[in-house]
C-alpha cells in the first residue's frame, strides 16, 4: 500500500480540505486527489464525500482512519530510528515549573546535544495524553492512568520517579517554625489545593491522601495561578499547601515562605511515563536511563494504591526490554 497515499488521506481527514493537505505535504491538490482516488480503488470503498466546505469522511473512511494513522506514525518512527536527529524528541509535562520539567532540564544540561521539545498539553484527563502518544503527536507523556488496564495495547506506562511532597506555608502559620513534619501533624490544618480537576490523576491522589491520613484538603475555588496562591500563603496565618520537592516556585523575599519536608512516612507523588510499546523515539532510551539513576526515596514512603512500583522494571528499562522495536534500544 502506498504510504504517501495513506499520509495524504490522514492529513486530508484531519484538515477537512484537500488543498490544505496539499499545502502541508508540499504537493499540488491534484496530486492529493489522485493519491486518495488510487487508495479508494485499492480498497474498493469511498473514503470521502465532498461538501461545500471541503471533504468529510464516509463511514468506511472513519473506520479506516485510525489504522491509516497508525501506519503513517509507524513509518515516521521507522525513519526517525535510522535518522535520530531528524525530529526533536517531544515530551509532555504537567507544567514548565513541575518536577518533570526540572528533571528533563537537568538531563538536557548534561546532554545539550539532545534535540528536545518539552510541551504542555494543558489537559487534565490523562487519557487525552494517552491518545496523543498513540497518535504520534507526542513521543511520551509524564502522566499516570490510575487504572492501567484501560491503556491501549500499543501504549505502555512505566514508573518514572517519585516526587516527595513538602508543606509550603507563610511565616505566620503555626507550623512555620518546624524543620520537618509528619503526616499526623498536618491534621486539622487547612491544606489549600485549588482547582483540583475531576478525572485527573491528582484528584485521585489527593482523595486517597486525605482518606489515609485524615487530612483537610480544600480544593475550593478556581486556580488563578501560582502567583495568587503564593500571595495568599504569604498573607495567611492558617492556609498551607503541598508542593513537590523538585517543583520550581519563585516568590519575593519579603514573603518569607517556608518549604517543610514531610517524613515518617514521606508522602510520594508517583510520576509515570507513557510511551509507545513499539517503535518509540530513539532518544527516549537515554531519558529513561537518566530517570532510573535518580536518587531513591527512604524506606518509609506512602504512595497511593494505584502507583506503579519503583524498583521493578527499572533494570529492564535500561536494558531496552521496554523499548522493543527501536533499533537504538537493542
Amino acid at each position: 500500500m502506498d504510504t504517501e497515499a495513506l499520509r495524504s488521506f490522514v492529513r486530508a481527514a484531519q484538515l477537512g480540505q484537500l488543498q490544505h493537505a496539499a499545502d502541508e505535504l508540499g504537493v499540488t491538490q491534484q496530486a492529493v486527489s489522485k493519491r486518495i482516488a488510487a487508495l479508494e480503488r485499492e480498497l474498493e470503498v469511498r473514503l470521502f464525500t465532498r461538501t461545500a466546505r471541503g471533504v468529510e469522511l464516509t463511514l468506511d473512511g472513519q473506520a479506516f482512519l485510525p489504522h491509516a494513522r497508525s501506519i503513517v506514525t509507524g513509518v515516521e518512527r521507522a525513519i526517525t530510528a535510522v535518522r535520530p536527529g531528524s525530529r526533536a524528541l517531544r515530551i509532555d509535562v504537567l507544567g514548565l515549573r513541575s518536577a518533570q520539567a526540572v528533571v528533563l532540564h537537568d538531563y538536557w544540561r548534561s546532554h545539550p546535544e539532545t534535540n528536545l521539545d518539552v510541551v504542555t498539553l494543558r489537559v487534565n484527563d490523562p487519557r487525552v495524553a494517552v491518545a496523543a502518544v498513540e497518535a504520534g503527536d507526542i513521543d511520551a507523556s509524564f502522566r499516570t492512568v490510575t487504572d492501567p488496564a484501560t491503556l491501549p495495547h500499543d501504549v505502555q506506562m512505566i514508573h518514572a520517579f517519585d516526587s516527595p511532597l513538602e508543606l509550603l506555608v507563610g511565616p505566620r502559620h503555626p507550623l512555620a517554625s518546624a524543620r520537618r513534619l509528619t503526616p499526623p501533624q498536618l491534621r486539622r490544618h487547612r491544606i489549600w489545593v485549588p482547582g483540583i480537576a475531576p478525572r485527573s490523576e491528582w484528584a485521585d491522589f489527593y482523595d486517597q491522601l486525605a482518606t489515609d491520613f485524615d487530612l483537610r484538603i480544600d480544593a475550593a475555588g478556581p486556580h488563578f495561578g501560582d502567583e495568587v496562591l503564593l500571595d495568599t500563603l504569604a498573607d495567611s496565618a492558617d492556609v498551607a499547601t503541598l508542593v513537590g520537592k523538585r517543583d520550581r516556585y519563585i516568590w519575593p523575599t519579603n514573603y518569607d515562605l517556608r518549604r517543610i519536608p514531610i517524613v515518617n512516612p514521606t508522602l510520594a507523588y508517583p510520576l509515570s511515563l507513557i510511551l509507545p510499546r513499539t517503535n518509540p523515539h530513539p532518544g527516549l532510551r537515554a531519558i529513561i536511563t537518566h530517570l532510573g539513576s535518580l536518587p531513591r526515596l527512604p524506606e518509609a514512603v506512602w504512595r497511593p494504591s494505584w502507583a506503579t512500583t519503583p524498583g521493578h522494571g527499572d533494570g529492564d528499562i535500561a536494558n531496552g526490554v521496554h523499548l522493543k522495536g527501536s533499533r537504538h534500544a537493542q
